[in-house]
C-alpha cells in the first residue's frame, strides 16, 4: 500500500507577489487543504482550507500545538489519500510542524521551496548574511541558542512584548544602549524598519508606535558580553508551571503573600546560620535565595499574563532607582562615609515623595507612603518613628524616650487595675511603641534586638532542660525556686 502524500507549501513573507507559481498550482490542484494560521496576509490564497487557529487556543504550549497540527494533517492524508499544508514564510525555516511531518515514516512528504522573510530581511538590513556570519535564532530559545556568543543575530518569532522581554532578560550584562533593528511587516504596505536600543525592545508601542506580532523580528548586530541564560530559563519555567500546573494556575498575588513572607524569613535564618569558616553553609543560603527569587518571578509572571508589567520592568525600575539614589557614584554629589550615603539616600526619598504628592493635585498626600504596613510590628514602628523624625517630630536624645517609656509603663499598670482588656491592649501597644523609640534613639534595630533576645532565651531554656535531665528533675513538677535555680545556672554557663 502506497503512503499518502502531504504537500507542504510556503506562503512567503506576506506580499502576494512573492508566492511562487509552483505553490499556487499545488494549492489549485489539492482537494484537502490546511493552513497553519489565517493570521497571515497570503492565507487567503488557500481558499476552502481548514485553519489550525483553534489549536492555539486549545493548548498551553507551542509544542502541544504543533504536535496536534501534525497529527491532524497526517490523519487527513490517510483518510483522503493526500493533503496540502500551507505555512507562513518558508517551510524550511522555524516550522516545527513541517519537521514533525517529515519525521513521520508513514507519510510521503513533499516540500516546495518558497520565499521566506529572510530574503527581505537581508535586503532591508543591507547585509550579506554569509559575510557577516548572522545566526538565525528563535526568540523562545534565545538564552540557550546564544549562550557564549556575541552575535550578530536575527531573532524571529518575536510575536509579543513578553517574548521580547524574555529576550532582553536573557542578556544580564547589557548596557542598554546596544543597537537593535526592528523588522515589522516586511514587504507589506505598513512595513516598518525601526532602529531602537536594547532597553526599549519590549516597549515598541510607546517608543516607536508599533505592536509586536507574528510578522515581527529583530536584528542584533552585536552584544557587549556573552549571554547568561539562567534567569531566562527560570522565567520560562515559571511561565510553563503557570500554564500547566493546576496549583500554579490558581494562585494570585494575594494567595502568594504568605509564601513570600515565609521564604523571606527562611533567607534570614540561612544568613544567620552562615559560617565564614564553613563554605558548605552557603548551600542553604543559595537554596533559600532561590526560593525567594522564585516568589518574585511568580508575581511578575502573573502580572505579565495580565498584561500589566514584566520582570524586565521590575529590574529596570530597581536599576534606575539605585542609580538615582547614588549620586555620589553616578552624579556630582560626594559622600565620604556610610552616614553621608544614608543621609543622601533619605534626602532623595523625601524629594521623590514630595514630587509624587504634587503630581496628584487635589489629593491628600500620604505622609507615610512607602512604609510597608505589612512589615513585622517592631520594624513598622521603627520606620514610622523615623519618618516622623525626618520632619523634627522626635526627642532630642534618649532621655526623653526613656521618660516616655516610664510614663507608658505606669499607664499600663493603671489599665491593668481596671481589668478592661481593650484598654490594657492599647496601653501595652504604647509601651512596646515606646520601647522601639528607645531602641531607635540608641541607634539599635528593635526587631534585631528582640530576635537576639529570643535566640538567647532558646539557648538558655535548652540548657535548663539539659540540667534538669542531668539532675533527675522533671520540669513540669519543679517549683518556682527550682526553676529559678536552673535558670541562673544556665545563665552562668552560657555567659
Amino acid at each position: 500500500m502506497s503512503r499518502p502524500v502531504v504537500t507542504v507549501v510556503g506562503l512567503g513573507p506576506g506580499p502576494l507577489g512573492l508566492v511562487t507559481q509552483e505553490t499556487r498550482d499545488a494549492i489549485a490542484g489539492a482537494t484537502t487543504r490546511f493552513v497553519r494560521t489565517t493570521r497571515h496576509p497570503s492565507a487567503s490564497l488557500v481558499n476552502d482550507a481548514t485553519s489550525f487557529d483553534d489549536e492555539y487556543e486549545r493548548h498551553d504550549t507551542f509544542a502541544e500545538v504543533y504536535a496536534a497540527i501534525a497529527t491532524r494533517v497526517a490523519d487527513a492524508a490517510w483518510r483522503d489519500g493526500s493533503a496540502l499544508y500551507a505555512v507562513p514564510g518558508s517551510p524550511g525555516v522555524l516550522e516545527d510542524t513541517v519537521r514533525r511531518l517529515l519525521a513521520d515514516p508513514r507519510l510521503d512528504v513533499r516540500v516546495l521551496p518558497a520565499v521566506g522573510f529572510l530574503d527581505l530581511a537581508w535586503l532591508r538590513l543591507g547585509i550579506d548574511p554569509i559575510d557577516t556570519g548572522v545566526r538565525l535564532v528563535d526568540a523562545h530559545r534565545f538564552a540557550e541558542a546564544t549562550a557564549n556568543d556575541h552575535g550578530p543575530f536575527l531573532v524571529a518569532q518575536c510575536h509579543a512584548d513578553w517574548v521580547l522581554s524574555d529576550v532582553k532578560l536573557a542578556h544580564e550584562a547589557a548596557r542598554g544602549d546596544e543597537r537593535v533593528v526592528v523588522l515589522h511587516h516586511l514587504g507589506l504596505l505598513d512595513e516598518r524598519v525601526v532602529e531602537t536600543t536594547w532597553k526599549d525592545i519590549d516597549r515598541l508601542e510607546p517608543a516607536h508606535g508599533l505592536v509586536a506580532d507574528h510578522l515581527t523580528s529583530i536584528y542584533i548586530p552585536q552584544l557587549a558580553e556573552p549571554i547568561a541564560g539562567e534567569l531566562a530559563r527560570l522565567h520560562r519555567l515559571a511561565r510553563t508551571l503557570r500554564e500547566q500546573c493546576p496549583w500554579d494556575r490558581e494562585q494570585t498575588h494575594a494567595s502568594l503573600v504568605r509564601y513570600l513572607i515565609e521564604e523571606t524569613y527562611e533567607v534570614v535564618d540561612a544568613l544567620n546560620n552562615l559560617d565564614a569558616e564553613n563554605p558548605a553553609t552557603d548551600d542553604a543560603l543559595i537554596e533559600e535565595l532561590g526560593d525567594l527569587l522564585y516568589q518574585i518571578e511568580f508575581h511578575t509572571t502573573i502580572a505579565e499574563q495580565q498584561g500589566r508589567f514584566s520582570l524586565a520592568d521590575v529590574a529596570r525600575a530597581t536599576h534606575d532607582k539605585l542609580v538615582r539614589r547614588h549620586p555620589h557614584i553616578f552624579g556630582d554629589a560626594s559622600a565620604a562615609t556610610a552616614d553621608d550615603v544614608v543621609n543622601t539616600w533619605d534626602e532623595i526619598k523625601r524629594a521623590e515623595r514630595a514630587t509624587q504628592a504634587t503630581s496628584q493635585p487635589g489629593s491628600q498626600p500620604d505622609f507615610f507612603a512607602g512604609v510597608a504596613r505589612a512589615a513585622p510590628s517592631l520594624s513598622l514602628a521603627q520606620k514610622l518613628q523615623k519618618r516622623a523624625a525626618d520632619v523634627g517630630f522626635d526627642w532630642p536624645d534618649v532621655a526623653g524616650a526613656n521618660a516616655k517609656l516610664n510614663e507608658e509603663i505606669t499607664e499600663l499598670h493603671d489599665a491593668a487595675q481596671t481589668g478592661d482588656p481593650d484598654a490594657i491592649r492599647m496601653e501595652l501597644g504604647d509601651v512596646l511603641f515606646s520601647v522601639v523609640n528607645v531602641a531607635r534613639k540608641l541607634g539599635l534595630d528593635a526587631e534585631t534586638a528582640l530576635r537576639d533576645a529570643s535566640d538567647k532565651f532558646v539557648a538558655r531554656f535548652t540548657r535548663v532542660q539539659q540540667l534538669a535531665t542531668q539532675r533527675g528533675l522533671e520540669l513540669t513538677k519543679c517549683d518556682l525556686a527550682q526553676l529559678d535555680a536552673l535558670w541562673d545556672d544556665a545563665k552562668r554557663e552560657l555567659a
